[in-house]
């Protein structure tokens, strides 16, 4: 195969079934028809001798031979587009609606900051927000069905950085650490918390799947110990309003405390044991990863929200 002879139009299409990895949403990104993009990874497929992407229940898998082209060829079209692209984004006169999906408090912090910013900068710019009901979101990016996911994703973020060929891309905005809270009079309160007393506690899990065992209990079971877990909620104000109201105990991020609206009313103490911390990441697809509007709101989330948290998580 020469190269004066490849339709370079052709890379064009592998890049975006790389980025996709499906035929249907290559063609909805591109523009083209489904048996068009069929057609144009057959032809590239004939000019290079290589299988290129194989067929799978969900989509498509590339070969050693594409995995290992893909990283030039983007590299190539994102320098063509930064040539033939303006440099230039208006935020004021942009049309975009960015389909997000965060936990309820993670939301509880950014949207109010997020809204007040788009009134006054994007007014043409919506938001619509996702149920977020799992700590693994990237089948949702590859589908399409969100634009951007923030939240914490143990060990999402440790496999992406490892896994070159993932269209899923990812960046740390805050790392911090987890606390025993309870309400203000509650009998632990005024004591000090140890490992005894903080195991015969009647104790509320936050779980999103609902399933009562969490980071708590795997740190317990390596120690020998166990705790009752008497409820499990799915959002974090039902946590602090349920916690506020009883002598149940929960463990939560420190940081994520004030959006369970409860901060009067509770109060929070040092575990007697160590915990991982737990990480705030943002996560979006590649297909995005170029795109003015995406990048404003990527950037804005960055800055936006981290001195916040940090002067929460660093407060008494």
């Amino acid at each position: 195969m020469s190269f004066l002879t490849l339709d370079l139009n052709l890379l064009r299409v592998f890049d975006a079934v790389m980025t996709e990895q499906n035929l249907t949403r290559a063609a909805g990104h591109l523009a083209m028809t489904q048996p068009a993009v069929s057609n144009a990874i057959k032809r590239l497929r004939e000019s290079l001798g290589d299988e290129l992407l194989i067929r799978t229940a969900y989509g498509v898998k590339p070969t050693p031979r594409a995995e290992s082209l893909w990283p030039a060829v983007r590299q190539a079209l994102a320098g063509l587009e930064a040539a033939v692209t303006p440099e230039t984004f208006d935020v004021s006169k942009a049309h975009a609606t960015f389909r997000m999906a965060m936990a309820d408090a993670t939301a509880a912090f950014w949207l109010p900051s997020l809204m007040r910013s788009i009134e006054s900068e994007a007014p043409g710019v919506n938001v619509r927000m996702v149920p977020l009901t799992t700590r693994e979101p990237r089948p949702m990016l590859l589908r399409g069905d969100i634009d951007l996911a923030v939240g914490f994703f143990p060990g999402v973020a440790a496999q992406l950085s490892s896994d070159t060929s993932s269209p899923i891309r990812h960046e740390r905005l805050y790392s911090g650490h987890y606390v025993c809270v309870m309400r203000k009079n509650h009998p632990l309160a005024k004591v000090e918390l140890g490992m005894e007393n903080y195991c015969a506690a009647n104790h509320l899990l936050v779980s999103f799947s609902g399933r009562a065992h969490g980071l708590v209990d795997e740190a317990l079971a390596q120690l020998g110990r166990e705790r009752r877990i008497l409820l499990t909620v799915n959002q974090f104000f039902t946590a602090g309003r349920v916690v506020a109201n009883s002598d149940l105990i929960t463990v939560l991020p420190k940081h994520l405390i004030a959006s369970t609206g409860m901060t009067d009313a509770l109060v929070w103490r040092e575990l007697p044991f160590s915990l991982p911390a737990v990480h705030l990441d943002m996560l979006w697809h590649e297909r995005d990863a170029r795109s003015p509007a995406h990048k404003w709101l990527r950037k804005h989330l960055e800055g936006m929200n981290t001195t916040t948290l940090r002067g929460v998580a660093n407060s008494d």
